[in-house]
């Protein structure tokens, strides 16, 4: 692939602050714009060479053919193009994203990747230009690559799978999207200064994402993959019928503490009539389906507080982060309809017009 680039590329990240910073705050300003929850993808294409390139080292090209297709159908002959795949679900007029929609979609058969590719399509938000046509843009400043990026996307066809984000130089504004937006399963605000150039694999930017807390119950632990210690605890929540349900869990642990964990949780280790611990299996990854999903059983008496930033149906979002054991509430009032969740919103009205 010939682009004014050096190939393979990492996209641009950006590092977590606790609120939407002021317009001013860096020299020539800031632009917001919302935090899509997908995967991030660097587009790129030549001719009729095209590779959906992701920040880990598996491309995601061949789990979306229909994306690959419109990008040869719609984008310039030659571009690279930084953005989120992302997949919609819901009736018209509350529309969301679907993360578990999406997840489903990294699948190693040639033949369920075609019909999810047609059953649930993928769209693309587009909100960064790296190179078009023969031009370099990693030295631009953003709001030049901008002005490149709107250009290019100017006049897409309807049936056309790409958006561009939406931008603002209002700080209360982003303040507004940060709230709005979170109810069609966006994860907060991201802010980029205006004169920046585009750093690949540095944490230029800037990313405020939701945050709450919720409490859940203790139901099991993997053993770390170096064989000693906890790897992950696996969290719980009663639904309305009072059922427990696998929700997530927290796996952002010292070495020493994980050690620690053993011990501290042997006594709630179930165990067979043989003495030895009883183990289960959490449903595989489709991103690691080769992955040990074994876990030690432990009966559902210790809560646990923990903070997150969405609850996408019945499990979060993402990994949790441990914050305290609750000896003073009963795990049966863990209960998923207590969990706060944002007011519903459109995925269009957060899309805008094209």
């Amino acid at each position: 692939m010939d682009l004014p680039l050096e190939l393979p590329i990492t996209p641009m990240l950006a590092k977590a602050v606790k609120s939407v910073p002021a317009a001013d705050s860096v020299p020539g300003g800031l632009s917001y714009e919302p935090k899509w929850d997908g995967f991030r993808v660097l587009v790129l294409r030549d001719g009729d060479e095209v590779e959906l390139a992701s920040r880990g080292s598996r491309p995601l090209t061949r789990y979306f053919p229909e994306i690959v297709e419109a990008v040869r159908s719609h984008l310039p002959s030659r571009c690279a193009l930084d953005g989120e795949i992302v997949v919609r679900s819901g009736p018209a007029g509350s529309q969301r994203l679907s993360w578990e929609t999406l997840s489903q979609r990294i699948h190693p058969a040639a033949s369920r990747v075609e019909k999810l590719s047609a059953e649930t399509p993928a769209e693309v938000i587009f909100f960064d230009a790296l190179a078009l046509d023969g031009d370099g843009l990693l030295a631009e400043p953003f709001s030049t690559r901008r002005a490149r990026l709107v250009a290019c996307l100017d006049g897409l066809a309807d049936d056309a799978p790409f958006h561009l984000t939406r931008v603002t130089q209002d700080a209360d504004l982003a303040t507004d999207w940060f709230t709005r937006f979170e109810g069609a399963g966006l994860d907060g605000v991201v802010a980029k200064p205006l004169d920046g150039t585009y750093e690949p694999g540095k944490r230029t930017m800037l990313k405020i994402k939701h945050s709450r807390t919720a409490e859940a119950v203790l139901v099991g632990y993997r053993i770390h993959k170096s064989g000693e210690g906890v790897g992950s605890l696996l969290l719980g929540m009663y639904d309305s019928d009072g059922t427990l349900r696998n929700v997530g869990g927290i796996s952002a642990f010292t070495m020493a503490r994980r050690r620690e964990l053993v011990e501290e949780l042997a006594d709630l280790v179930v165990r067979g009539d043989d003495g030895e611990a009883v183990t289960g299996e959490t449903d595989r990854s489709r991103f690691s389906s080769s992955k040990d999903v074994s876990f030690v059983r432990l009966r559902p008496e210790r809560v646990v507080e923990v903070k997150f930033d969405q609850l996408e149906g019945a499990r979060f979002r993402h990994a949790v982060g441990f914050l305290r054991w609750r000896p003073d509430r009963d795990p049966e009032s863990c209960l998923l309809e207590q969990v706060e969740r944002a007011p519903a919103y459109d995925l269009d009205d957060v899309l805008g017009a094209r």
